[in-house]
């Protein structure tokens, strides 16, 4: 065989591998979707998306069936193409300052399963990584025994350095350089994909990807857990900068002489809306400030206290809108129900400051996977190989590891 036969051998199986991934994409995210349809959105002849289509349910993930929502021929319905009942999963963890979730998640982000633990004050990584183990194998011990696990994500409240998941920072953990995947996979005597991700981040991607955000190519996560901290979608792509550490928003400066801030600086964005300043100002116990946000739900009428923070919070969201121009500002983790309570305020805190082109068309809302944005977050990044290569993603060793938690 010439180098150039074999060049070409390599390139047509690149490109169906692209193929079956984009296919793969395009399901994930509608649940459901005819074949005419795919073939007019992937530009590729009803024959090939056939193959692709009959090559993906080969291999458990896909199934067809007949829809009459999808385009016709000759009067005769589609045939659709959805994600397979019992196909393969990922577990996704939400690690939050005192306590942790998982869940079984599978492609199109259903939530089969899902367990919590609650996590000590000033636990060790390792204790963590002991307790999050634990719910993994809970969450896939009632998985189907024929279909496969394809990695796990985590979400972290903390600094992530994108080229290796090491925890830079993570303070209200009271954690630095923490290589949680390692120390979680020698809990669960596994070597499966695990993926690392800073919550403010993943709740950006899970919006824009099946929240609030769909077809919204701007925008902006606002994440409340004890720390303030964000995720940006900018022109339909994650910014997370060279490092992987952009979205520390908590962190811009709001008063140079005002409170020192548990990252060493003073008169951080923190001091004056984070978790802290607020229980401060409603009197909150200091062993509920982790829990918050389920405080604030349980107010009909806002206290009065709360006023200045949320036009706080307004004026630090201008500088956001500022900095990044987005069409749409999200208020996740406890910032949800201060949002529900005192709207007025943070709108007039942001006009007061934002410049006048940027508060053009800028909405603020609520997240629309309530408080599960992070955790359906962390679900996408672990999801990201099969959606890019499904038949490599589909290894041996990964269906072996369902089969050891499953016992």
């Amino acid at each position: 065989m010439s180098a150039n036969t074999r060049g070409a051998g390599t390139n047509q199986e690149g490109v169906r591998r692209h193929n079956l991934g984009t296919l793969l994409r395009h399901v994930h995210r509608t649940g459901e979707i005819s074949r005419a349809e795919l073939t007019t959105q992937m530009g590729l002849n009803r024959s090939t998306i056939a193959a692709l289509v009959a090559e993906l349910e080969s291999r458990g993930l896909l199934e067809q069936g007949t829809s009459s929502t999808g385009r016709r021929s000759a009067g005769r319905p589609s045939p659709s193409v959805r994600l397979a009942g019992t196909g393969p999963y990922v577990v996704a963890v939400d690690l939050g300052v005192d306590r942790a979730v998982a869940a079984r998640v599978g492609l199109g982000g259903q939530v089969f399963e899902r367990a919590e633990a609650t996590i000590a004050p000033g636990a060790e990584a390792w204790q963590v990584g002991a307790a999050v183990a634990g719910l993994i194998r809970h969450v896939v011990a009632v998985a189907d025994r024929s279909t496969s696990l394809l990695g796990i994500g985590v979400s972290v409240p903390g600094m992530i350095r994108r080229s290796d998941g090491l925890i830079r920072q993570a303070p209200n953990l009271g954690w630095q350089d923490v290589s949680f995947g390692s120390i979680l996979l020698a809990a669960l005597g596994l070597d499966v994909p695990v993926t690392l991700g800073n919550d403010g981040d993943l709740g950006a991607f899970a919006e824009h990807r099946r929240g609030v955000g769909i077809g919204v190519d701007d925008l902006v996560y606002i994440s409340g857990n004890v720390g303030v901290g964000s995720g940006v979608i900018a022109g339909g792509m994650r910014i997370q900068g060279a490092g992987g550490y952009a979205g520390e928003i908590g962190h811009l400066s709001f008063d140079p002489a005002g409170a020192p801030c548990h990252c060493g600086s003073r008169g951080c964005w923190e001091t004056v809306v984070g978790a802290h300043a607020i229980a401060e100002a409603i009197g909150c116990p200091a062993e509920q400030v982790v829990r918050l946000g389920e405080v604030l739900d349980g107010y009909a009428t806002p206290p009065r206290a709360l006023r200045p923070i949320a036009a706080n919070l307004g004026r630090g969201l201008a500088a956001v809108a500022n900095a990044f121009n987005p069409s749409m500002l999200i208020l996740g983790g406890y910032f949800r129900p201060l949002h529900r309570l005192l709207r007025a305020e943070i709108t007039a805190g942001l006009a007061e400051r934002a410049l006048g082109p940027a508060k053009e068309a800028l909405r603020i809302t609520s997240p629309g996977l309530g408080g599960d944005s992070v955790l359906l977050g962390a679900a996408e990044i672990a999801l990201e190989p099969v959606l890019t290569d499904p038949i490599g993603s589909l290894a041996a060793g990964v269906q072996d590891a369902h089969a050891r938690l499953a016992g």
